[in-house]
């Protein structure tokens, strides 16, 4: 019997070395460029010198990590990142799911096309790009100041990228502008799953266009809702590294610099190295925590799992 699963065990193996084989180019890359780099973090418990290297630098143990928590710039930085993170996610979602709704009521197939491909197409368009775009529009000179000053709203123009007030409110506005198109296939893909005879159903019961949105619609998709939100867990200490570092300048520190971009600064303009590795390593396991949490908790309220 033994014998007998080894030849079988043998045999799938055989079958499926040519599906290995086209895995391997793959494979490698992921631990060139993912997994070898891991290494790396051990400067965050050594006192790292580029010119000693990783095997002569002095070790400090966790110093790095209790000289982290010593600095009022570790609140600031991960205090920032989590309220435009938690912007982002938070109106993201909301607005994907009206946007979604909106499209499922319109009547003329061609208008939902050409409106969700208007909306989608942002999406595609590189931070480099939109942070030039919206520079100019948000400058004192810009077009928004020009408007608000000729409608007599405000007297002087507005420093919209040099307000401590504005800047992350502006980074979570321009950032769901961005993605809230591409984000709504999930829901509108949803809606398209909806059975017609609810809402058959519920014009017979009298319900209006709106009970019927309220009543039918949104139930119909809370599932897809819940399993969003909790898989969005995992990307709280996300604020948008691209984004903000195209878009933010010393003025604005104090309220835009976050995890990522504070890293880099700390890494390639002061050449602290074992320190910034230390804040990105700090970061990357409070991930992982909250990448488990998220699907353990779609598991649980959505019945959503991968493996």
């Amino acid at each position: 019997m033994r014998k007998y699963k080894i030849i079988k065990f043998s045999s799938r193996i055989t079958r499926t070395i040519p599906y290995h084989l086209m895995l391997l180019p793959g494979i490698i890359l992921l631990i060139i460029y993912s997994v070898i780099p891991l290494l790396g973090n051990i400067i965050a418990f050594q006192d790292f010198q580029p010119i000693l290297g990783f095997f002569k630098s002095e070790w400090v143990g966790l110093d790095n990590f209790k000289y982290m928590f010593q600095l009022p710039d570790t609140f600031l930085i991960f205090r920032n990142t989590l309220v435009i993170a938690v912007g982002k996610i938070v109106f993201n979602i909301i607005l994907s799911v009206f946007f979604a709704v909106l499209l499922s009521e319109a009547y003329s197939t061609a208008f939902k096309k050409t409106v969700q491909t208007i909306c989608f197409l942002p999406h595609f368009l590189s931070w480099v790009i939109l942070a030039t775009i919206f520079k100019d529009l948000l400058d004192g000179t810009g077009l928004i100041n020009t408007i608000l000053i000729n409608l007599n709203v405000i007297e002087k123009p507005i420093v919209f990228l040099g307000s401590n007030h504005l800047f992350q409110s502006i980074m979570v506005g321009t950032d769901v502008w961005k993605e809230f198109g591409y984000s709504a296939i999930i829901f509108i893909a949803a809606l398209a799953g909806i059975n017609p005879e609810l809402y058959e159903a519920a014009e017979m019961d009298g319900a209006s266009r709106l009970k019927k949105i309220w009543h039918v619609t949104f139930p119909s998709i809370r599932v897809t809702i819940v399993l969003v939100v909790t898989l969005n867990i995992a990307n709280i200490l996300n604020a948008g590294f691209d984004q903000v570092f195209n878009m933010y300048n010393p003025v604005v520190y104090r309220s835009g610099d976050v995890i990522d971009t504070y890293v880099y600064r700390m890494s390639f303009q002061n050449a602290q190295y074992s320190f910034a590795t230390a804040v990105g390593l700090l970061k990357s396991v409070i991930s992982f925590i909250l990448i488990i949490t998220s699907y353990k908790l779609a598991d649980k309220f959505a019945n959503y799992r991968i493996f």
